[in-house]
């Protein structure tokens, strides 16, 4: 009898286990679909962000929540990180070509120096704000480690996570997947 509880124990304790793994960032890739580093989730499996706040790089403050209505594309990069310097360019084109359609882009900069940061924007002409976040406080939030940037997160018009590239990017790839988000149609009120 002690060795049937035992090991009913030890089956409920693995069972949830599991069932909380799915709760993780790393679980929502099981109801999404993932192809080669790239996981995208339909609107009714998306979870929310966890808050992106910070100081901007080049001084001022940015808070995510202030752009709920539209397609927010979040890139973690370090002016260090080689394939981080390969997508600069995708990424600022991708972000001309899309802007009017109501996307924006946030950059979060991890484990630099301010100075570093700066300089590499201003070497790539990047326009889009980047948060300096030295200690990686937002990718470890994300559930992305910071030595496996660079990682580019797209949220929806409602705040919630569409699409986790976690490799350098290209035009050509990233661009359809922002369009495609784009032009969802808003969640009626009682399912956001």
């Amino acid at each position: 009898m002690g060795a049937r509880r035992l090991a009913a124990g030890v089956l409920t304790a693995v069972t949830a286990t599991a069932v909380l793994s799915g709760c993780t960032g790393g679980g929502r890739e099981s109801v999404c679909d993932s192809v080669g580093g790239i996981v995208e989730c339909a609107p009714d499996q998306r979870s929310g962000a966890p808050a992106i706040a910070g100081e901007l790089l080049k001084g001022g403050s940015y808070d995510v929540a202030s752009q709920r209505g539209q397609v927010v594309v979040v890139n973690f990069w370090g002016s260090w990180c080689a394939p981080c310097r390969a997508e600069a360019d995708d990424l600022e084109n991708t972000y001309q070509a899309t802007k009017g359609s109501g996307v924006t882009f946030l950059g979060i900069n991890v484990q630099d120096s301010r100075d570093k940061a700066v300089a590499f924007e201003e070497a790539f002409g990047i326009s889009y704000p980047s948060i300096f976040d030295p200690g990686s406080r937002h990718a470890l939030a994300m559930d992305i480690p910071p030595n496996s940037i660079p990682a580019t997160v797209v949220l929806d018009r409602e705040g919630r996570i569409a699409t986790v590239i976690r490799a350098a990017v290209r035009q050509e790839g990233l661009q359809p997947i922002v369009e495609r988000i784009a032009a969802e149609a808003p969640a009626p009120p009682g399912q956001r």
